[in-house]
Formats: C-alpha cells, sequence, structure tokens
C-alpha cells in the first residue's frame, strides 16, 4: 500500500523541533522525515538534523506553502532515486520510486512536540484507498497558562465559507494544517496557494477536482497564539492570505462568512 513521508514546514522551532520528530518517528507507516527549515536564525536546521530527520533550507523565509512545496520534492526526489547497491542495468531494484509507489505525504505542523503522535489516525484512510486527503480536526487548544487562545474565528469562518461556496462542503477546522494526502492529490494541487492561504486552498483545489476529503479527530496540541501584538499581526497575515487564495479561486464570498 506505500508508505508515508512525513513534511515538517519550520521557522524558528528549535526549543519544539526535536521533539516533533521524536514523536513522529513512533507514528506507523512513516518512513522518511523531512524538514524545511525555512529561513530559521535560531538552530532549527542543526537540531533536526542532530534529530535524524533529513533537512532542506530555505536560505530567507518563503512561507508555508514554499516550504510544503520543498519538502515534497525532496521527497519525490528519494523515491526516485536508486537503491544503495543497485547497479544501473542489472534488472535489480531500480529505487525506492521505481520499487513502490511515491510514498504518501503527511503535513504536520513543526511545534506539536510529544503530541505529534496523534496524527497516526490519518494515514490509514489514505493508505487503504477510502481518502485522497485526510484533515486533522483538533481538540480545544489551550495556552500554557490554561488560558484560551486568541481570535481566528473570523479568519476561520471566511475558510469555511469560501470552501462551501466553492464546493459545496462546510468544513469543521478548515485551516487545519495537519493533513496526509496521496502523490497524486498534491500534484493535483500544484501550485500551492502562497502563505497561509494554503489549506483552504488545498480543499477547495482538490474539492472541485473531485477528490474524497476526509476530517478525522486527532490529539495533537500546538502553540495557540494569544491576544498580543505578535498574535494579532500573526491573524492579520492569515486573513490576507486566505482571502487572496480565495479571491484567485473566485470563491470569496460576497456577504462575507456568517457569524
Amino acid at each position: 500500500m506505500g508508505s508515508v513521508a512525513c513534511v515538517i514546514p519550520a521557522k524558528d522551532e528549535v526549543e519544539r523541533i526535536v521533539a516533533t520528530i521524536d514523536a513522529v518517528r513512533k507514528i506507523t507507516g512513516v518512513d522518511l522525515i523531512v524538514v524545511v527549515d525555512d529561513g530559521s536564525t535560531d538552530g532549527t536546521a542543526e537540531a533536526a538534523e542532530r534529530a535524524g530527520a533529513t533537512v532542506v533550507r530555505h536560505p530567507r523565509n518563503r512561507g508555508k506553502a514554499a516550504a510544503m512545496e520543498t519538502g515534497a520534492a525532496a521527497v519525490a526526489k528519494l523515491d526516485a532515486a536508486p537503491a544503495p547497491g543497485a547497479a544501473a542495468g542489472s534488472g535489480g531494484a531500480a529505487g525506492a520510486g521505481a520499487a513502490t509507489q511515491p510514498r504518501h505525504l503527511l503535513f504536520l505542523d513543526a511545534d506539536l512536540a510529544e503530541s505529534a503522535t496523534g496524527a497516526e489516525p490519518l494515514i490509514e484512510p489514505v493508505l487503504s484507498g477510502r481518502a485522497d486527503m485526510t484533515i486533522g480536526t483538533l481538540p480545544a487548544q489551550v495556552r500554557p497558562d490554561g488560558s484560551k487562545p486568541g481570535g481566528h474565528g473570523f479568519v476561520v469562518r471566511l475558510a469555511r465559507a469560501g470552501i462551501e461556496q466553492a464546493t459545496g462542503w462546510a468544513p469543521e477546522q478548515p485551516l487545519s494544517g495537519q493533513r496526509c494526502l496521496t502523490r497524486v492529490a498534491l500534484e493535483a494541487a500544484l501550485p500551492l496557494a502562497p502563505g497561509f492561504g494554503v489549506e483552504a486552498a488545498l480543499s477547495i483545489d482538490l474539492g472541485r477536482k473531485g477528490f474524497r476529503i476526509l476530517e478525522i479527530p486527532i490529539d495533537v496540541r500546538h502553540r495557540a497564539s494569544g491576544t498580543d501584538l505578535r498574535g494579532q499581526l500573526h491573524r492579520a497575515r492569515q486573513y490576507l492570505h486566505l482571502r487572496r487564495a480565495l479571491k484567485a479561486r473566485n470563491a470569496l464570498p460576497s456577504r462575507g462568512p456568517s457569524k
């Protein structure tokens, strides 16, 4: 049925990336972990390498979608590489890409730390052929001090309304970045929408093309943003990227998202 490569886009996640990699290594079916260091300045790439991940670096920050594409391309290159010891023209195994089907792709956020093992339920529906893409729905997130994260309601509603307008389907968590999909599905969605518009655009592009999408409850925890200036700026960028992606797909709700 093929195996799974986990692609982890990472930007300045030195404090969590090792724990995330160690947790992903425990997920059944994952036999390759690729970390895409997206212009980090804190030693994320070095920490990921020490933890045993395959690391690809962006010299400067290019955004989440670019990191996902880079990671998927790295997996494809490894899938197509000759197997160690295989001689050209020997008639033996030509390499991972030739001997088996391309790896499926599991995209996870870099800040999941030990909870990343909770993403395992995303894999089976894709491996068994029941879904072309699975999306993880997360439990309510809390900040380290026990408080609720700030914002995101308006952005989530806009994403849900845009996806529903484009496909007729209203996902529970349209912005979840925890996803598993087939190589065929990923290729059908390229090029990915820039930045934080990538998740909603993936659902629209694949939904319109008839790919099967399932939301799957998973128990993972990420670093929730707060109501401080940094959190507000993050949500503002997320909104702008999302709006741009929806507009490019003629999926921007004319009346805005409902409450």
